[in-house]
């Protein structure tokens, strides 16, 4: 079992926009599937609550995993990806405005999110219009899948993706930001405060530079030992 995936990944297609697939193009978009019958979305919505309880080991049972504000955002936005692949974008777009208020997490109602998808605290994310994310995602908090800018997306042609594609499996460390149209491959890991403009293969490891120690009357030096490798890719 893979320690990104606790609960081992069932073979079926994530949830997708109502009005057809989610953008090709990549790893993790294989999945992405017109929106399923209720009784689909309650067994999404369960599966959300139990990776809350198997990746945060602050919460000690389902109870508490309620109280998880990145899943009041994620439960949110299901229903929202609903309503704005059905043609309702006003209110999809209010249950997401509303969200973002109570939880400092802004996911576009457009956006394709799959299955056991884990948001670690949650402040600061942003998810754009056009990102699909796979299934067993994990990310941290101020993660941003954002696009280029409007000096450039408005030059696309219509229905073309301006946000990432990121593959199944994939950590996305804290305050990491990938932007454009790219492709993230399943099972890669973008660590903290790194910036992707680029497609990333599959199992890539994307680090950035970390900090540089100066003692007193010595020289700089970096910080290169196994833990902080480790922990660029996460909240530590």
């Amino acid at each position: 079992m893979s320690l990104l995936s606790p609960t081992k990944p069932e073979p079926n297609p994530v949830p997708g926009p109502a009005s057809g697939t989610a953008p090709t193009g990549g790893p993790g978009t294989t999945g992405a599937t017109p929106a399923s019958p209720t009784p689909r979305l309650l067994r999404t919505l369960r599966e959300d609550l139990h990776v809350v309880v198997a990746r945060d080991p602050s919460v000690r049972g389902a109870k508490e995993a309620v109280l998880h504000p990145a899943l009041t955002a994620l439960w949110a936005h299901r229903i929202a990806h609903r309503m704005h692949g059905r043609g309702m974008r006003i209110p999809a777009r209010l249950l997401a405005r509303w969200a973002r208020r109570v939880t400092a997490v802004e996911i576009h109602p457009g956006a394709v999110l799959g299955r056991r998808v884990f948001i670690d605290h949650g402040a600061g994310v942003v998810i754009g219009e056009t990102a699909v994310v796979g299934d067993d995602v994990t990310m941290y908090h101020q993660v941003t899948l954002g696009a280029i800018g409007w000096w450039s997306d408005n030059k696309r042609p219509e229905g073309d993706r301006r946000h990432p594609v990121v593959g199944s499996g994939v950590v996305l460390g804290a305050n990491c930001t990938v932007l454009g149209p790219v492709t993230v491959g399943d099972r890669a890991v973008i660590g903290a405060q790194a910036l992707v403009n680029k497609d990333v293969p599959d199992s890539a490891r994307v680090l950035a530079p970390t900090a540089v120690i100066k003692e007193p009357g010595r020289k700089p030096e970096l910080m290169e030992d196994v833990f902080t490798v480790i922990a660029s890719s996460g909240s530590w």
